[in-house]
């Protein structure tokens, strides 16, 4: 890193973390690489700040977009993602945890597990961590929901125990160093 806690242009993601933060960004990268129409995941912390990301445009020094020639993230659109993939995957994932949590108190329906939105052209998924925490996928339309569920609760059933408050605050002070 830099004089200024920035990663260099070159250097792995996760690069000065800790182990337990290192296997949380491995599990969230295996989530995007293994499960087929997967575009981006994110987790999101109980009061609503991104604390993980699969959005390329976070390494836009290392990964050129192909498209544009420049670099990924290249006037604010990822890859495989809607534009500001990870801040819009975060905030729709804040809002949306925080309209059926309201909703499950006014049915007296207990803790919301989890929320499956399908759309004409994607799919949302948002599955509640122990902690409070969410994890948020943003799928194709005509991903296998099972498929995605599944990867999503093993995801949680690995994460929830690992995501403390000191860890939440240094993938939150991890993500802040590269903007």
């Amino acid at each position: 890193m830099n004089a200024d806690t920035k990663p260099s242009p070159g250097v792995e993601p996760g690069y000065g973390l800790s182990n337990e933060a290192r296997n949380l960004h491995w599990l969230l990268n295996d989530l995007v690489e293994e499960v087929p129409g997967v575009h981006s995941v994110a987790v999101v912390s109980s009061d609503g700040l991104l604390l993980l990301s699969s959005d390329r445009a976070r390494t836009a020094e290392v990964v050129p977009d192909e498209r544009s020639g420049g670099p990924a993230g290249a006037a604010g659109e990822s890859p495989d993602g809607p534009k500001g993939s990870a801040a819009g995957l975060a905030t729709v994932v804040s809002g949306l945890g925080a309209l059926t949590t309201g909703a499950a108190k006014l049915m007296d329906a207990g803790r919301v597990k989890q929320t499956m939105i399908a759309m004409d052209e994607g799919s949302l998924f948002v599955m509640s961590i122990s902690d409070g925490s969410m994890l948020g996928v943003h799928a194709t339309p005509d991903c296998d929901m099972n498929v995605v569920a599944y990867h999503m609760a093993l995801f949680v059933g690995r994460a929830g125990h690992v995501l403390t408050p000191e860890i939440r605050n240094e993938l939150r002070e991890s993500l802040e160093s590269q903007q």
